[in-house]
């Protein structure tokens, strides 16, 4: 099915929600990159400044009676930055969540330590207790299969910068699956500890390609690696 619409005029930059840079969009998506620290969806504490209510009042443009709307396909955790990607309709949605699995994504990360294995694939079964705390187990009846390909770009004394290529999609995978190996990524403060002087997760979803629900193109978003994580590793 081709989009047979005029071309989209995105709204102007000073419209755009603080803590988001809208990279595309057009009709049917919204592709976004949203700062560390800035929730996806409300929770009880926070219910205004998520990234679904400055991005529904946004593609609303203010007008609470508009009959724009805005659809979650996935999330990324509070502290993790990078790239999201919204629906404006729900057959939009139920078509990129459908095709999710075929979707391309590439994260950052810095972890502690230097890696015996340059590069290579972590597979396990993760599972998540009554805390919510994700762990590996060997039972493939209770847990999902997670597997994460990862490659170090650059060392210093005490960290790694590792590129990766999410090949599931599990809660806390990318987290988990590296404190197991015993070099948790920096700042994470479940799966690693605290740290002095650490600002943030060190987690940023860097790049996401997928084929868009109408035009079929196949579409490639992509963000910088943050500056702090040069410096860590510098």
């Amino acid at each position: 099915m081709q989009n047979q619409r005029k071309k989209f005029k995105p709204a102007p930059k000073r419209f755009h929600p603080r803590g988001i840079n809208v990279i595309y969009e057009d009709y049917d998506i919204l592709v976004i990159e949203k700062i560390h620290g800035l929730l996806t969806v409300a929770n009880a504490k926070e219910s205004e400044n998520t990234v679904v209510a400055l991005l529904t009042d946004y593609v609303k443009k203010g007008n609470s009676k508009s009959k724009n709307e805005l659809f979650i396909v996935h999330r990324l955790d509070r502290d993790t930055s990078g790239i999201m990607v919204f629906a404006k309709s729900n057959s939009v949605k139920e078509y990129l969540q459908h095709h999710w699995k075929k979707s391309k994504k590439t994260y950052y990360t810095v972890v502690h330590g230097i890696l015996n294995e340059k590069e290579g694939v972590i597979s396990s079964y993760l599972t998540e207790n009554k805390i919510h705390r994700v762990y590996s187990t060997k039972d493939r009846e209770v847990g999902k299969l997670a597997k994460t390909e990862y490659k170090v770009i650059k060392e210093s004394e005490k960290y790694s910068l590792v590129e990766i290529n999410l090949l599931t999609g599990r809660k806390n995978q990318i987290r988990v699956h590296f404190s197991e190996r015993g070099n948790p990524v920096v700042g994470d403060k479940m799966y690693g500890g605290k740290e002095k002087g650490i600002k943030r997760l060190t987690l940023h979803a860097a790049s996401l390609r997928i084929k868009h629900p109408v035009t079929n193109e196949v579409m490639t978003f992509e963000t910088e690696i943050p500056e702090y994580f040069q410096k860590l590793v510098s």
